[in-house]
C-alpha cells in the first residue's frame, strides 16, 4: 500500500511540473513571438504594466538579467531562435553605446524589436518638470548582471557553435576584470551605478554575483583558450567558499561598501541556493544549506527573499526547485503547485501572491531606505526560473541539473 501511495504521488508530482513546464514555455515563446520579425529584441520584465505613475520606471524595462534568463530558459524550452534574438540585441548593446566605448552592458534597456540597430537606454519624459527621466540603476552596470548576460552568450554558443556569442562572453568577462577586481579580500566589486557623467564604482562585493562570475567564466573556459579564464573563476569560487558559515549552515550575502568588513545581518535566499547549481561538485557541508533556508526563508508552501520574509518569492522558490533537484532532494508536489498558482492571464508568472514583498537591500547608493521590493505583477525573471526549474536545466552550466529525474 505504501508502494502505491508513493508511485501515485510521484506521479501526481510529474504531471504538476510537466504541466508548469508546458505553460511557463508557453508564456515565454508568446512573449518573444509577439516582438516582430525575427531580427534582435529584448522581453519586458514585467509586460503588463501601463499606465501605473507609481512604477513608471519599470514600464517597457527589458532588465539584462531577466532577459538572460529568459533566453537559457528558452533553449531549454526548445525555442534556441529565439533566445539568440534575445543575444543578438545585447552584441549590438555592448558594441553600440551611446556614451562608453568599452563594451560595457547597462543594467536594463527599452523592450521590444531592435529598430534600425539601436538598443534604446530605458526612460520617459517626466511632464512634471518637462524633462527626460532615467533610473541610475537602470543605466548602470552590475557585474551579477553582465555575468549573466555571458551565460546567455555560452548558450548560444553552445546551440549555433558561432564563435561571436563565444567572444562575446569572454568579452564581457574581461570587462569585469578591468573594472570591478578587488583585493582584500580577492572579488569581484559590485559594478557601476548612476548617470553617465556621474557613475561611482560600488565597493561592496556580493556572494551572489561572485557566484554567476565563477560560472561564466568557468564554462568559457571550456571553450575559449584564454588562461585569464581560469583565474577569473578562481578568484570568484574562492570567495564564494570563504562566504560559507559552517557553523549557522549558510553563506554569507559578502561585504560591506568598504568591501571589506562581512555582512552577518541580512540573508537573500538566491546566495544561499545558487552555490548547488554553480559549483559541481560541491562540498558536501554545503547541502546543510537547507536548515537554514527552511528555519529563515520559509513562506508557506514557498520560499521568501529576506531572512523571515514577509510573503512569497515566486522566482526564489522556483529557484529552490531547481537547487533542490542538484542536492538530490525530491522537490514536494506542493512546491510545484505553488509555481503553477502564480499563472496570470497572459501566462507569465507572479513575482509575487503577495502586493509586495521586501529584500532588506536598497537599490542604490542614493536610497534613503531599503527600497527594493517585488510586487504582485506577471515577472519574466519569475516565468523564466519555472521553466528552468521544470525542464530540470541549469543555467549555470548549461547542463542537465546533475540530479534531476524524469526530466519533462
Amino acid at each position: 500500500m505504501l508502494t502505491l501511495v508513493a508511485s501515485a504521488t510521484l506521479h501526481a508530482t510529474d504531471a504538476t511540473r510537466q504541466q508548469l513546464a508546458e505553460s511557463s514555455c508557453s508564456a515565454l515563446r508568446s512573449a518573444a513571438t509577439s516582438a516582430p520579425g525575427n531580427g534582435p529584441m529584448l522581453l519586458a520584465s514585467y509586460p503588463s504594466l501601463k499606465g501605473n505613475d507609481a512604477i513608471r520606471a519599470l514600464e517597457n524595462v527589458a532588465f539584462v538579467y531577466d532577459n538572460a534568463l529568459a533566453g537559457i530558459a528558452l533553449s531549454a524550452c526548445g525555442s534556441p531562435e529565439q533566445a539568440q534574438r534575445i543575444a543578438d540585441a545585447l552584441l549590438l548593446a555592448a558594441a553600440h553605446d551611446p556614451s562608453f566605448g568599452d563594451g560595457r552592458l547597462r543594467n536594463a534597456y527599452r523592450a521590444g524589436a531592435i529598430k534600425g540597430g539601436k538598443v534604446e537606454l530605458p526612460g520617459y519624459w517626466q511632464s512634471k518638470g518637462n524633462y527626460w527621466s532615467q533610473d541610475p540603476y537602470q543605466v548602470g552596470t552590475a557585474t551579477g548582471n553582465v555575468a549573466w548576460a555571458a551565460l546567455l552568450m555560452l548558450t548560444v554558443y553552445d546551440n549555433t557553435h558561432d564563435r561571436r556569442y563565444l567572444d562575446a562572453a569572454v568579452a564581457q568577462l574581461h570587462w569585469i576584470q578591468a573594472h570591478t577586481a578587488s583585493t582584500g579580500p580577492a572579488a569581484y566589486e559590485g559594478g557601476l551605478f548612476g548617470y553617465d557623467n556621474a557613475q561611482r564604482a560600488q565597493h561592496w562585493k556580493a556572494t551572489e554575483h561572485n557566484i554567476d562570475v565563477y560560472a561564466a567564466a568557468t564554462w568559457a573556459s571550456r571553450d575559449a583558450n584564454d588562461a585569464t579564464l581560469v583565474q577569473q573563476a578562481k578568484i570568484a569560487g574562492d570567495f564564494v567558499n570563504t562566504m560559507w558559515d559552517g557553523a549557522q549552515h549558510r553563506f554569507l550575502v559578502g561585504t560591506l561598501d568598504d568591501g571589506k568588513t562581512l555582512s552577518r545581518d541580512k540573508s537573500g535566499l538566491d546566495e544561499q541556493l545558487w552555490p548547488l547549481l554553480a559549483f559541481h561538485p560541491h562540498p558536501a557541508d554545503w547541502n546543510q544549506v537547507w536548515s537554514w533556508v527552511e528555519a529563515q526563508h520559509r513562506s508557506g508552501e514557498g520560499y521568501g527573499y529576506r531572512r523571515q520574509p514577509d510573503g512569497i518569492w515566486t522566482e526564489g522558490s522556483a529557484q529552490a526547485a531547481a537547487a533542490m533537484q542538484a542536492s538530490g532532494k525530491q522537490v514536494p508536489d506542493s512546491l510545484w503547485q505553488l509555481l503553477a498558482a502564480q499563472r496570470s492571464d497572459d501566462g507569465m508568472l507572479y513575482a509575487t501572491p503577495q502586493p509586495r514583498i521586501s529584500t532588506d537591500f536598497a537599490i542604490g547608493p542614493t536610497s534613503t531606505y531599503a527600497d527594493f521590493f517585488y510586487y504582485h505583477y506577471p515577472h519574466l525573471g519569475a516565468t523564466a526560473w519555472a521553466a528552468l526549474a521544470a525542464k530540470g536545466w541549469n543555467p549555470f552550466t548549461g547542463r542537465p541539473i546533475a540530479s534531476a529525474e524524469n526530466t519533462p
